[in-house]
């Protein structure tokens, strides 16, 4: 199983990135999706989750109305569009897979947001 997340750099704030997540090794289409950061000293957070359909998405309320989750169940590609950026942004984002009971984690992108 790998979960690869790409996408990551440095930014100004007001500025957007487009992270990307390609899975392998498991029934892609069969898994709910989730964007995870986690800041310098601070606990990991979820930043926004789709179901395995694309029928629901959630976001944290840090991020609503700017970040936006996407999938492709054909592609086994998940994307987290962040738009309007912030410093409190910056973290490492990670890509996460829930289904039958097994959880499966990438190794992170880093997100910098700065001027």
């Amino acid at each position: 199983v790998q979960l690869v997340e790409s996408g990551g750099g440095l930014v100004q704030p007001g500025g957007s990135l487009r992270l990307s997540c390609v899975a392998s090794g498991f029934t892609f289409s069969w898994y709910d999706m989730s964007w995870y950061r986690q800041a310098p000293g601070k606990e990991r957070e979820l930043v926004a989750g789709i179901l395995s359909d694309s029928s629901s998405t959630n976001y944290a309320d840090s991020v609503k109305g700017r970040f936006t989750i996407s999938r492709d169940n054909v592609k086994k590609t998940v994307a987290l569009q962040m738009n309007s950026l912030k410093p409190e942004d910056t973290a490492v984002y990670y890509c996460n897979a829930v289904g039958f009971g097994e959880n499966y984690w990438g190794k992170g992108t880093l997100v910098t947001v700065s001027s």
